[in-house]
């Protein structure tokens, strides 16, 4: 995958870290065999104070998941619309795909109902492309401001340490952008029955740019060719009891067994100028892009076919960054994607150290010559060439002047504002749709179902809110969650409120 060497031998004799060898794994020094232990026992103080080490933060969101590496192979001409050559007719790229819950931490369940995080990474000859996406065309937010309440809202309260329905409601009824995605969470994309067996998308719109110059805006489509499977309340709860690993486990076992899972990559494209005038932002977050306007444009697949052989090192080191893109790539005027061009590197710089491009799961399989320098824990250095730029010593730089390849124009003063430009730049319009349109009768009474029970123990204002932000995504089936949600507290002997009912 790279060009690091290890310089680990499992098979030889044990050795301390300066490759001394190892007095003993089993037995500290001590004053006689039952006397106070020697503190100069270097091995023991080694293996104990690396034991204390050896854990990294885990990740805010997405921290709960797992990957495998694979193989996309381009099987279409997309070469009107990008110049990247990893996505030249016949071209192959080795890819890393992590998946992920978003809220949940490290030892949550797999099947909590949650959107699944479906990060892609190609290792191209021009550099690492990483599409960070979700299992849902959509998110939560348009703006990056708002990333960091949301979180919050969905972890646990800081008294009791316990995650909260209340507060998970406030935040999204409060932030009505959310009512797309939360339509999707609490549908049958909340409870995917595999990794396997779920689509992922890019949700962001990207920047395409051809030979010739040509921008375009792009979405990616990743659908799974085994099929889109997903399960019930009671399944998910059952699993979860029973083996909170459940996906993790499916993926490692299918690969392992020579079941690999394989996605077909398609693209929708929007010619750049038709994007100021669409009829709503196409750089929206909460929004898809109609396939009756923008069909989907086959480009490839891709197969998971090899497990790693290292969890930590290969999947929880991994670190994925929409700032990682390529020539003939880039990014769109999306504030999201904009926010995480910074948010999602310098994450990994807190989590795992400053120097974490240099691990060989995030080394590119090209050389580089970048004149980042020093920092904690950098391993591979550019010798004694000059660290500074320009120089007369011979070593390369860059001094590209003029406008850039990924560029756009932009109208307006700097303001802070989520003011509507487009005809349909509202809140609950597609979510809407995805209801009436979209879903079926059965789909429909299992969504009321859901949401009832995830309003339950809701407490007021934020239940008649909630109640409300249903009704304006649809109002019959806004009328049946309250409804629902009314009848159960009745039969409880509750008011709304949560508070028992006076006798």
């Amino acid at each position: 995958m790279t060009t690091f060497e290890s310089n680990i031998d499992p098979t030889l004799p044990s050795t301390r870290q300066n490759g001394a060898n190892a007095e003993s794994d089993r037995n500290s020094l001590t004053i006689g065999s039952n006397g106070p232990i020697a503190l100069h026992d270097v091995q023991l103080v080694e293996t104990l104070s690396a034991f204390n080490r050896e854990r990294v933060p885990e990740r805010n969101p997405h921290a709960k998941g797992s990957g495998a590496f694979g193989e996309f192979e381009v099987t279409e001409d997309v070469t009107k619309y990008t110049r990247a050559d990893v996505f030249q007719p016949g071209k192959k790229a080795r890819v890393l795909l992590r998946f992920s819950t978003v809220a949940g931490e490290q030892g949550s369940p797999d099947t909590w109902r949650d959107v699944r995080g479906f990060a892609l990474r190609f290792y191209t000859e021009e550099g690492n492309l990483d599409i960070v996406g979700n299992n849902t065309p959509v998110f939560f937010l348009r703006d990056p401001m708002k990333f960091p309440h949301f979180i919050r809202s969905q972890k646990r309260l800081p008294d009791s340490g316990l995650r909260d329905n209340t507060m998970q409601w406030d935040f999204w009824t409060l932030n009505p952008e959310s009512a797309h995605q939360v339509t999707y969470l609490m549908g049958d994309r909340g409870l995917p029955r595999s990794w396997r067996t779920m689509n992922g998308y890019s949700s962001h719109t990207y920047a395409w740019m051809n030979a010739e110059g040509e921008r375009f805006w792009v979405k990616y489509h990743f659908h799974s060719e085994q099929g889109v499977e997903n399960i019930s309340n009671d399944e998910a709860t059952r699993l979860a009891g029973e083996d909170a690993e459940h996906h993790r486990r499916d993926l490692f076992n299918a690969i392992e067994e020579g079941n690999y899972p394989s996605w077909k990559v398609s693209v929708q494209v929007m010619p750049y100028a038709e994007a100021k005038d669409y009829r709503f932002n196409p750089f929206d977050l909460t929004k898809v892009w109609p396939h009756a306007d923008y069909p989907l444009i086959p480009v490839g697949r891709f197969t998971l076919n090899e497990n790693p052989v290292n969890f930590f090192a290969q999947i929880e080191q991994a670190a994925f960054a929409p700032s990682n893109y390529v020539p003939g790539t880039g990014i769109s005027p999306d504030k999201m994607l904009m926010g995480r061009m910074f948010g999602y590197a310098d994450a990994h710089r807190a989590r795992i150290g400053t120097n974490f491009a240099q691990l060989p799961v995030n080394q590119p399989i090209n050389k580089t010559n970048s004149y980042t320098f020093d920092g904690n824990m950098r391993f591979d250095h550019s010798g004694n060439a000059p660290v500074y730029a320009p120089n007369s010593f011979g070593r390369p730089y860059s001094d590209e002047t003029g406008a850039v390849e990924n560029s756009w124009e932009a109208d307006g003063e700097l303001v802070r504002s989520a003011y509507a430009l487009h005809a349909e730049d509202d809140d609950f319009g597609q979510a809407g749709t995805l209801v009436r349109e979209v879903w079926n009768d059965q789909q429909r009474a299992d969504f009321v179902e859901t949401v009832a029970g995830a309003l339950a123990t809701v407490r007021e204002p934020v239940l008649s809110n909630a109640f409300q932000y249903w009704k304006n995504v649809d109002a019959e089936t806004g009328a049946a969650i309250e409804a629902k949600v009314l009848s159960g507290k009745a039969e409880e002997g509750e008011i709304p409120g949560g508070d028992p009912v006076n006798p």
